[in-house]
């Protein structure tokens, strides 16, 4: 007995040991993902899709931090594909970061990838989508990093969570719209529906049996974990008579505070808390989301998604169906072009700053860079007609240097020193002739085409400061940065001023985040530490602008220790 009684608490102590190394250095965790096309009925109409595995939106992708992530994607399509881990840091793993022709040669009919890498220092909501052409316009999915076991969150545990991804849907194939307009140089047809989980919603044609509903219980708080998939919109959203408590961005926590409607641009992700009414309301809700645009001239998808936010009855079951003759609210939005709405959100998104989770921005600075981001025109060709700006073809550019892609990986170039012909590293770090960004445009809105880099020296505290310009019309960009998260220290309207701006910065609780709006008419500067080498894609999320140019790449050169080296390609890598 004696022996019995001295033993028995070792499995416990074994049991508490085994949680606290899986805490310490995570589990590996192992996804399939067969790149398949598939037939989806939406709108009256049926066209085959790419997907993954069959389903739209694709699958959830969950790991903890810490964890080590293993994807294996095979592509059966006759198209060639990658897939990007959206807002992942990918530190040393460029390799498995997703952009075609920046990190990889894209993985080609019948080939398998696997794509490998640890989650580091992450927790929250961020996605997945394909990075070559336009299929993420189908190919996206929700990924969900949870806190290490034992950690909560820094907000009360909600009693549900619920991925809400909006995208956008064309009843025509997105790849001949995309290459329709590349062709004549003018501006892609604009899609005809926003969904929310791939569904249109009972404000569309047809579309009453594809709407998402959520069913909710009286007095419970749910956890939506908000994603804008969608190619070219930024989205307000709001659900009819209920409050919305922003309480993280881009899988960073913020200081958590509470709207009635909030705003999400393409690329972003935003985790909220929707704490339901106490008591069984006898309504229904809608959840809504429309765009939002200062685009002039120029076109938009002007329509409103709707899910369907009902609460459950008491004493009904569970599966009973929606009860349509109840009320259903429908919450009010702002004005398509309400940017000062868009700013007071903005404005309010701040880390929290605490010993637990620092906002560690950089004090002080190595480099400054100062990036025009907008659009511009190309020549038409010879014995074409063009249907861009007074015959011209539409393009975009950063700095003036808009984006020509080349036709092998831009990493693989850089880890072997073969960038002859390939790249060149002299990327502007300013604008070669300034102009009054904001004011009456330039006579000459061309732009230049290149491919060139912006070389940075390992561990360099860079300052960016964007600025929106008036060529062809101000606009909000949503600038993407691949393998960091950056601090948003400030932003504003007008002309940036170098010489009375940075009096606004804020270097004590900045929002981090993977995704920023650069204000329609205006700048924002955000600060961050290169300390990931490789090469990393940084454009606008906005897919027509991505694809007409507006795209650069940074290239981060090794530190000294073996621990701030890029890992050398693995022996899958797809070939071109």
């Amino acid at each position: 007995m004696a022996i019995s009684s001295v033993l028995r608490p070792w499995p416990l102590a074994m049991a508490t040991l085994t949680v606290l190394i899986i805490q310490a250095q995570g589990i590996t965790r192992h996804y399939d993902f067969n790149v398949q096309m598939a037939n989806v009925t939406r709108l009256c109409g049926t066209k085959s899709i790419v997907t993954v595995n069959g389903q739209f939106p694709g699958p959830e992708l969950i790991a903890r931090e810490g964890d080590r992530v293993h994807v294996r994607v095979t592509n059966h399509v006759p198209h060639n594909m990658s897939i990007h881990w959206h807002g992942i840091r990918q530190l040393r793993t460029g390799w498995a970061d997703g952009p075609a022709y920046i990190t990889q040669c894209p993985i080609q009919t019948g080939q398998t990838y696997v794509y490998r890498f640890t989650v580091t220092g992450q927790r929250g909501t961020l996605w997945w989508h394909a990075h070559i052409s336009w299929f993420r316009a189908t190919v996206y999915g929700a990924i969900v990093i949870l806190p290490k076991l034992g950690v909560p969150y820094p907000f009360p545990a909600p009693h549900e969570e619920v991925p809400v991804i909006f995208g956008e849907w064309w009843a025509a194939d997105t790849e001949d719209i995309m290459s329709q307009a590349l062709k004549v140089g003018g501006a892609p047809n604009i899609s005809d529906a926003y969904t929310i989980n791939g569904l249109p919603g009972p404000l569309y044609k047809c579309s009453s049996k594809d709407t998402f509903k959520l069913k909710v219980t009286p007095g419970k708080t749910y956890l939506l974990r908000l994603i804008n998939a969608a190619l070219n919109d930024e989205l307000f959203f709001s659900v009819a008579n209920h409050t919305l408590t922003v309480v993280e961005v881009d899988a960073v926590y913020v200081k958590p505070f509470t709207v009635k409607t909030l705003v999400i641009s393409p690329g972003m992700t935003t985790n909220v808390l929707l704490t339901t009414k106490p008591v069984y309301p006898n309504a229904n809700f809608y959840m809504a989301a429309a765009p939002y645009s200062v685009i002039r001239p120029g076109t938009y998808d002007n329509t409103t998604v709707a899910g369907i936010l009902e609460y459950h009855k008491p004493g009904s079951p569970s599966t009973s169906s929606l009860d349509k003759t109840l009320p259903l609210f429908k919450p009010t939005l702002p004005f398509f072009n309400d940017t000062k709405f868009v700013t007071s959100f903005t404005t309010k998104l701040l880390s929290l700053a605490t010993p637990q989770y620092p906002a560690a921005v950089q004090q002080s600075v190595d480099r400054r860079f100062f990036f025009t981001i907008g659009l511009g025109t190309l020549p038409c060709p010879k014995n074409m007609t063009c249907q861009g700006p007074n015959g011209t073809q539409f393009a975009a550019a950063v700095n003036n240097v808009s984006l020509v892609l080349p036709s092998m990986a831009l990493l693989q170039s850089h880890f072997t020193g073969l960038s002859r012909g390939v790249y060149a590293s002299n990327f502007p770090a300013m604008p070669l002739s300034p102009f009054n960004y904001t004011g009456t445009p330039p006579n000459n809105t061309n732009v230049a085409t290149g491919t060139r880099l912006l070389s940075l020296p390992y561990n360099t505290s860079v300052e960016l400061v964007m600025q929106d310009t008036s060529v062809l019309g101000i606009e909000s960009h949503p600038l993407h940065l691949h393998g960091y998260n950056f601090f948003v220290v400030a932003q504003g309207f007008g002309n940036y001023d170098p010489t009375n701006d940075p009096a606004k910065f804020n270097l004590v609780d900045p929002v981090e985040r993977n995704t920023v709006g650069v204000p329609a008419g205006g700048w924002v500067a955000i600060r961050f530490l290169a300390d990931n080498p490789g090469v990393w894609f940084m454009h606008c999320h906005l897919e027509v602008h991505t694809t007409w140019g507006l795209r650069m790449a940074w290239a981060v050169q090794d530190g000294t220790r073996p621990n701030e080296k890029l890992l050398p390609p693995p022996a899958d890598m797809p070939k071109c």
